[in-house]
């Protein structure tokens, strides 16, 4: 059954030779007979058929085209083709959300009795899955330090299927070293799924790491203007085929054309929104360092991050997110976020506003203290989220927020 438009006349085929920036805005366009300069928006559940044979046809394989939008549509099909010419990936599927997206990239590939070994630190969703649904199916799953390979290697059991990591963490941007962990992977024939929103894929490629298969949270940097929820999963077009095909089309995490749409607006300024964001927070990591009231800074990209030297290695940037401890525990982080005029505070991440998280009362709440504290995420833990506001207007507005507390 084909449930996706293949045709070639649609795609540019040099799209590989252009840099990021260039394929954000031209990749996976496909105009309409009126040839707009916009993608245009297909708004539809379903599709006609010239013929009872033609619909047949669809149906068996044998005429491209699309057939449902819980399977494919046009608007997503043209932001999952452009996030592939951006990431490398041969196919990928869109989703509702980043967890649609994570989920589906796990449960797609397992069973009762076969085994996930995941870092344990992810985002509080991302562990409820493997810690709590995967289990109550009757998978295994193994939550260990990610930052150490030999980790891995001894997590392996006969049943050990995918790997799950996200890199750098949420929230106290650990780094792990995908390439390592993917060659422990290979080595026993299972699946490496790397979860890729805090670098981008401006900054990291996983999949040229050597990692199986990649997520995001569009909701993200991707969209990066607060506007929708979305998320996408990107392999190779074996994988996607045979693996999440027909769980995606069953269980139905599909993508809206509408948000595909927004999307798809926000890939053609995401190099220069990321450019500007990261820069900010290098700046703004560097005078968080200085000040007397912050007992911790951790920004990839600065010398005295904890895996500084596997930065450099797999990463081209730094990041927009920062994440501090701050002198004075809960009341003082409390004090000091309530205290920001400029920096509001939300759990997202990766908008045009610069936002702020107090992470242990809220993405990781649900976390018993004892796993927050393995994580470092303590009390006085803080991650900012650098917008597109002046740089000098963020320092001076965390300044006076220091100064208060």
């Amino acid at each position: 059954m084909t449930d996706k438009n293949n045709n070639a006349e649609t795609r540019k085929t040099n799209a590989s030779n252009w840099s990021p920036a260039t394929q954000m805005v031209h990749s996976g366009v496909s105009r309409s007979q009126f040839g707009e300069t916009s993608e245009a928006m297909f708004l539809t559940q379903g599709f006609i058929y010239d013929s009872a044979e033609a619909a047949e046809a669809r149906f068996k394989g044998e005429d491209a085209g699309f057939i449902y939008s819980r399977y494919a549509n046009p608007t997503v099909d043209m932001f999952e083709q452009r996030m592939c010419a951006l990431e490398g990936a041969e196919d990928a599927r869109a989703t509702a959300s980043g967890m649609a997206a994570v989920s589906s990239a796990l449960l797609c590939q397992v069973k009762a009795g076969d085994h996930v070994v995941a870092a344990r630190a992810l985002f509080g969703s991302c562990r409820w899955v493997v810690e709590t649904l995967m289990p109550q199916y009757g998978v295994e799953t193994t939550l260990i330090d990610g930052t150490d390979l030999e980790n891995w290697q001894r997590a392996v059991r006969p049943n050990t299927k995918v790997f799950f990591l996200e890199s750098p963490t949420n929230p106290t941007l650990e780094v792990i070293d995908i390439a390592g962990v993917a060659d422990i992977a290979d080595s026993i024939g299972a699946k490496l799924v790397v979860d890729n929103v805090f670098a981008t894929p401006l900054y990291q490629k996983p999949l040229e790491l050597g990692a199986h298969i990649v997520v995001y949270s569009a909701t993200k940097h991707i969209d990066g203007q607060g506007r929708c929820l979305g998320g996408i999963v990107l392999s190779t077009k074996e994988w996607i085929e045979e693996s999440l095909h027909d769980f995606f089309r069953h269980t139905g995490p599909s993508l809206s054309p509408f948000n595909a749409w927004t999307l798809l607006k926000g890939l053609e300024t995401l190099p220069v929104r990321v450019r500007q964001q990261t820069e900010s927070a290098r700046k703004i990591a560097d005078f968080l360092a200085e000040q007397s009231a912050v007992k911790r800074v951790i920004y990839p990209g600065r010398a005295d991050h904890p895996q500084a030297d596997l930065v450099q290695k797999q990463m081209s940037g730094g990041s927009t997110l920062i994440a501090m401890e701050i002198e004075g525990g809960k009341r003082a982080a409390f004090d000091f976020e309530n205290a920001l005029d400029i920096i509001q505070i939300s759990n997202n991440l990766g908008d045009a506003k610069s936002l702020v998280t107090h992470p242990s009362t809220t993405t990781h709440k649900n976390l018993a203290e004892e796993a927050r504290a393995e994580l470092g995420i303590t009390d006085a833990t803080v991650r900012l989220s650098i917008g597109l506001e002046d740089t000098d207007d963020l320092i001076a507005d965390i300044d006076r927020a220091l100064t208060a507390i």
